[in-house]
């Protein structure tokens, strides 16, 4: 295919404060007409409508044509991985940690929980505050940590999970818990039963924290939220965590847990993963079950792990991954494996690489990932050159796809409290609110192309690599708080890399690879063939080898140091 690299960076204003709350009220009232023709041709909306796409509407990205599941099912234990990473640098406490101190009787899950919990309080109370979490029930927390302490007293812990923190993005339904999505007026009542993720956690014994922060509705990825407070990169408390899943990045590398619980629309695990040094795995479309996460962006929505390790993430995606009959779509699977998943002798593994999107990146970043893939040819990697065309395409046609979605799930909604939304968020639904059917159908006929021109690539590569993000977290500006801003400059740097696996559904993982000269992380994303998740662990875990950890400026060890 002949090189058709069309993404561009763009020059935008910054809007805060006052003048992003007159742009939002003009973009809802009766003169929006004077303003949206130009945004629409600054944002590249108006060029895509005058283009033509012949192939047919994919409406959802499913993968597997063969028998549909009917049980649930998740990857077997006889497979999860039985000992943690090895990397190299500072190291998180990990699931397996937690589950060697609770048997050696150095702690109990009461001690731990009593520990998280002081930890969360005290980063709550300090200037500025880091605010991973939206809501917490000491009481809850406490009566999950006192029963599974009963079960290790008794010699009967549920597995490894059992009395191990994770946290729970709040757009996902836990017990005894409202489901805010990050708004402050939705989830007025708790969740009446836990979405099928938090089901499967609960039944192996994990103690479930609380509902972690993230940009509202999900429609951001710096993180800011005006309702919640905006979380804190505990790499460096002035910087963003990145978003939509926020809290649960900042709970992680802060150390409150090992894993948490993210979702992804359009880079909402991968993003805060990288800025915050950390393992996201966005698994195929389908793969994990979305029953019990808020409706918001169903034809691109995925739940999954963040963690502090691939070995962690590996874990949780064990549990969490498979079908489920409480969501439909989950049936169009293979089952889920991870065989194979720790040999990190990678000779011969393909590495598919299209120059023009790689290096459309800040200097640092390219640097760290170009120095990770040579690396990855010291392993025994092939790398070779590829071309994605219609890369433009995709950005617009995922930005009518998620935005349209999102108006559709906020229903009723939207017309009685749009004006209680941040700012941002007013500006980017009141824009959605001007994109037409033609623009939706539109959009569907983009991913069918995206699909052929991923699975063309597939054929001769493994995996295709990209930086994570284009820059790594960005400052948090003072004018920023606390109402929030609009750099969709800024924006668009952040998510150049991670919106084609969301529209083509196919697994992608983000893994650190180095810091910059501040100390702040850089991430690498790896996209690989739907339902090889295990490929994508497989090759982070072998990265993880050599990367040198650095320690978060801000980090509570649960477990002591």
């Amino acid at each position: 295919m002949e090189n058709q690299y069309d993404l561009k960076s763009v020059n935008l204003p910054y809007l805060a404060g006052g003048a992003l709350k007159l742009i939002a009220s003009l973009l809802e009232g009766p003169l929006q007409g004077l303003l949206i023709p130009n945004l629409f041709e600054t944002a590249g909306i108006t060029r895509l409508r005058k283009q033509h796409f012949d192939e047919p509407p994919t409406n959802l990205p499913i993968h597997y044509t063969g028998v549909l599941q009917t049980d649930p099912a998740s990857v077997p234990e006889a497979l999860w991985p039985e000992k943690p990473s090895q990397g190299k640098g500072f190291q998180f406490a990990s699931i397996h940690d937690f589950a060697k101190a609770y048997r050696d009787g150095r702690t109990t899950p009461e001690d731990v929980a009593k520990r998280v919990l002081d930890s969360i309080e005290a980063s709550d109370s300090s200037n500025p505050p880091i605010r991973a979490f939206i809501a917490i029930n000491r009481d809850d927390v406490m009566k999950q940590a006192s029963e599974s302490t009963k079960r290790f007293k008794e010699g009967k812990p549920l597995g490894i999970f059992d009395g191990v923190p994770v946290a729970v993005k709040d757009e996902i339904d836990m017990t005894p818990y409202p489901t805010t999505v990050g708004t402050s007026f939705l989830g007025k009542t708790p969740a009446n039963e836990d979405a099928t993720v938090v089901a499967r956690l609960r039944a192996a014994g994990a103690l479930l924290i609380g509902k972690t922060n993230m940009h509202e509705i999900g429609i951001g990825v710096t993180g800011q939220n005006p309702h919640h407070g905006t979380p804190r990169n505990p790499y460096n408390i002035n910087h963003y965590t990145g978003g939509s899943s926020s809290g649960s990045a900042t709970a992680v590398a802060a150390g409150f847990v090992p894993v948490a619980i993210g979702a992804d629309g359009g880079g909402s695990i991968r993003i805060p993963s990288a800025f915050c040094g950390l393992v996201g795995l966005m698994s195929t479309f389908g793969r994990v079950s979305e029953h019990g996460a808020y409706p918001l962006d169903w034809s691109v929505a995925h739940v999954g792990p963040i963690a502090a390790s691939v070995t962690d993430a590996a874990l949780t995606y064990a549990l969490i991954a498979g079908p489920d009959p409480k969501d439909a779509i989950s049936l169009h699977q293979p089952l889920p494996t991870l065989e194979g998943w720790e040999n990190v002798n990678l000779k011969g593994f393909r590495i598919g690489i299209y120059r023009p999107w790689f290096e459309h990146a800040e200097e640092k970043v390219v640097a760290t990932c170009d120095a990770m893939v040579k690396n990855f040819e010291e392993m025994g990697c092939e790398v070779r050159k590829i071309v994605i065309p219609d890369l433009e395409a995709n950005r617009v046609a995922h930005l009518f796809t998620i935005v349209s979605e999102m108006l559709q799930g906020l229903g009723k909604y939207y017309d009685k409290y749009h004006r209680e939304h941040g700012n941002d968020v007013r500006v980017n639904l009141a824009l959605g609110r001007n994109f037409s059917a033609d623009d939706y159908v539109k959009a569907q006929r983009i991913r069918t192309r995206m699909i052929d021109h991923f699975v063309r690539a597939f054929k001769e590569v493994d995996v295709i690599l990209t930086p994570t993000t284009a820059i790594v977290a960005p400052v948090i500006k003072k004018s920023a708080l606390p109402d929030g801003d609009s750099d969709l400059t800024v924006l668009t740097e952040i998510m150049r890399f991670v919106t084609t696996a969301n529209m083509t559904g196919h697994p992608a993982i983000s893994f650190p690879v180095g810091y910059t000269q501040s100390g702040l992380p850089v991430g690498m994303q790896a996209i690989g063939r739907a339902w090889e998740e295990h490929q994508l662990l497989r090759l982070a875990l072998a990265a993880e080898q050599v990367v040198e950890r650095k320690a978060p400026q801000v980090h509570y060890p649960i477990l002591g140091k």
